[in-house]
């Protein structure tokens, strides 16, 4: 069948990758694409966003699945709009996807359900914002955008002045646009994050293994938050019997009211989790697969990806048996442009990527890159996912930095970190 890819990150290499080696899967176009989908795919010179050419470009090609890879085309009723026109699409409605484009919509769901997360309020406008930090003693707070902000919309404040910095960032200064026409306050839980991804059809929960991110820019957490510097899989940090319960009291409920608020949810039900003293507890929902916890869990799935979203598509999730895991973990580490994730220059031309995709057990995803003139250059902020799987942990993240050593461009970096958590 030919297969849709809508996006161009790290997460769409991964998925036009590993859906590429199905057996029942004969052309796989990746709009827009990166240089790297260009290698493992078809690139389409095609936005994400722009929704009316997608779907006559999938109707000209007589596409019959299309997977949705970014939240932003999927807040927007890209499913809808496919679904109208009787192609199958894998990903949530637009009233499903407000678990992610709304952080006010999702903390009233959680608390509805009876989900575990932290307490909150919610404003309208600053100076409301601004009067509830100033009233309440110097302790530590969470402060958010309400809408989509690239990953980038949560602010993490150590006490009242960094909160009042934030809110005045976020709702008055307008840093991440129209996201902050809302806010959201809440306490500043401590733990662990990690990162539990399960694909739905509504009934069935098929639950991947729990990865961990890693958010901030720099080494030991350190930093302003990022749509992440790197990820692993599996991760300690959360057992089996922990990762049951999450199924039993936050995955389940969440489907079960989102289908009571006429929401049915069907695709990738992302939670991300901080491991709380009093035991895991939702920070945000994401209604799409990771970027770059994609990268790690799909070099280990042994599954065909592509039965698994037709399964959930057709609405037969029942059917499919439990995933196959290559026992060996995998990590993956991010390679940003200089200035990232602030500004930063695009152009830079790339090398390496050949020896480093060379070395075993390595796949170097790409992000921010583009083919010019038979080069690879950067195109974006996050432009690598350099991901490799080793019999332990630390064997992964050697053979991950191993690779990333053979990769150059003027300005590169990352964190030199990942993974410690769990080696540690």
């Amino acid at each position: 069948m030919n297969i849709l890819i809508v996006g161009g990150g790290g997460r769409e290499h991964a998925l036009a990758w590993k859906i590429s080696q199905s057996p029942r899967a004969d052309r796989v176009f990746v709009a827009p694409g990166n240089a790297g989908t260009a290698v493992d795919a078809e690139n389409v010179d095609i936005s994400d966003g722009d929704i009316p050419a997608l779907l006559e470009f999938a109707k000209q090609n007589k596409v019959e699945l299309a997977v949705i890879g970014p939240e932003a085309p999927l807040a927007a009723g890209i499913v809808d709009v496919f679904e109208e026109e009787k192609i199958r699409v894998f990903g949530p409605s637009r009233a499903a996807a407000e678990l992610e484009a709304s952080k006010v919509f999702c903390k009233n769901l959680l608390r509805g359900a009876d989900v575990p997360s932290a307490d909150f309020r919610t404003f309208d406008n600053v100076d409301d914002a601004l009067k509830y930090i100033r009233d309440r003693e110097n302790t530590p707070v969470v402060v958010k955008a309400d809408g989509l902000a690239a990953g980038k919309g949560v602010i993490v404040c150590s006490g009242q002045g960094e909160a009042v910095a934030a809110v005045k960032m976020i709702g008055a200064d307008k840093a991440f646009g129209e996201a902050g026409n809302r806010l959201v306050i809440e306490e500043r839980l401590v733990g662990q994050e990690v990162s539990v991804l399960a694909i739905t059809d509504g009934r069935t929960i098929f639950t991947l293994q729990p990865a961990q991110d890693h958010k901030p820019a720099h080494d030991g957490d350190t930093g302003p938050n990022t749509g992440g510097m790197g990820a692993y899989c599996p991760t300690p940090a959360i057992d089996e019997a922990t990762l049951y319960w999450v199924e039993e009291h936050v995955l389940v409920p969440t489907v079960h009211a989102m289908k009571l608020d006429g929401r049915d949810f069907r695709g990738v039900l992302y939670a991300g989790l901080m491991m709380t003293p009093q035991g895991p507890k939702v920070l945000e929902y994401n209604v799409r697969f990771g970027d770059p916890e994609c990268q790690p869990l799909l070099m280990r799935l042994k599954t065909d990806l592509l039965d698994v979203i037709e399964a959930t598509v057709d609405g037969r999730l029942s059917e499919i048996d439990p995933a196959d895991w290559d026992p060996r973990p995998a990590v993956c580490v991010v390679m940003a442009s200089e200035g990232y994730p602030g500004g930063y220059e695009k152009g830079r031309v790339i090398t390496g990527l050949e020896e480093a995709d060379a070395l075993p057990d390595v796949k170097v995803f790409h992000a921010g890159t583009k083919l010019n003139a038979g080069q690879t250059i950067t195109s974006g902020g996050r432009v690598l996912g350099v991901t490799a799987l080793g019999d332990t942990i630390a064997q992964a993240k050697l053979q991950a930095y191993k690779a990333v050593k053979c990769i150059r461009w003027k300005g590169a970096w990352c964190r030199t970190d990942i993974a410690d958590k769990a080696i540690g």
